[in-house]
């Protein structure tokens, strides 16, 4: 019986080469290279300052590189025209820090809104698909409730409904836990995983809380902010036990054996 041929492995939904970030003349970090892969829970991390979150608004458009690529399969984001881009802003999702939920709508209302935008579902459908999504992240009874009326952690929890709105296989997360208490961040945690293991979705996430970089990371990628680039790029254990100093000492915090 012949062996049979090798798997192929998934081509990466996001490619980074040579990426530099830059404010004018000040470089914020240079020559990022990495590739994001299909079903994975990748962190971006590092120190304050170190260009996390100015990452994550390179990676979803929101700011031009002053070098190198970006590439969604074959489109590179610098490059693209509008309905290029178009195409991929419908192959993410994004959270953003602070959940960014309009006021003014209903939790409901929020999270139906990318639908109303980008397909041609009829309204009831439409509230179908956001009830769902809602129940997702465990928020069953909140569709018509004021984001004003939710806890941190269910305005975050919100906020991922609507990333998720469009079905997109990637989520952007920029800071999740942040300002959540240790067992509200446990189960933001809990559901991240879910969402990778039962939903298959590829999430990129920027943290810098240590707890939640072991509980979900299968790669962390640690920006240097004194180098000004990325000096690691591994699972974040293997990290703790043989990466680069710097890279040990920041995942020591907090005296973690």
């Amino acid at each position: 019986m012949e062996d049979a041929p090798p798997m192929t492995p998934p081509a990466p939904l996001v490619r980074v080469e040579g990426l530099t970030m830059a404010f004018g003349e000040k470089v914020v970090q240079r020559e990022l290279s990495f590739a994001v892969q299909p079903g994975e829970i990748l962190v971006l991390m590092g120190g304050s300052g170190c260009g996390k979150s100015t990452l994550l608004r390179h990676l979803i458009g929101l700011q031009a590189p002053a070098a190198g690529h970006i590439h969604y399969g074959d489109i590179d984001l610098a490059e693209a025209d509008e309905e290029q881009l178009d195409t991929v802003r419908r192959s993410f999702g994004v959270m953003f820090q602070a959940g960014a939920l309009w006021s003014s709508m209903s939790v409901g209302d929020n999270v139906m809104l990318p639908l109303r935008e980008y397909t041609d579902l009829e309204d009831d459908q439409i509230e179908t698909l956001a009830r769902f999504k809602l129940a997702l992240v465990g928020l069953d009874g909140a569709f018509d409730a004021s984001p004003a009326a939710l806890s941190g952690g269910m305005k975050k929890r919100a906020a991922i409904a609507r990333a998720m709105a469009l079905d997109a296989p990637l989520l952007y997360l920029d800071e999740p836990s942040a300002g959540l208490d240790p067992l509200t961040s446990a189960r933001l945690d809990e559901l991240i995983l879910s969402l990778r293991d039962h939903l298959g979705t590829t999430i990129v996430m920027v943290t810098h809380e240590l707890d939640s970089i072991f509980a979900v990371a299968d790669r962390a990628l640690f920006l240097d902010a004194k180098e000004k680039t990325m000096t690691a790029l591994d699972a974040p254990r293997a990290l703790l036990d043989h990466g680069p100093e710097p890279v040990r000492q920041f995942l020591r915090r907090g005296n973690r054996p």
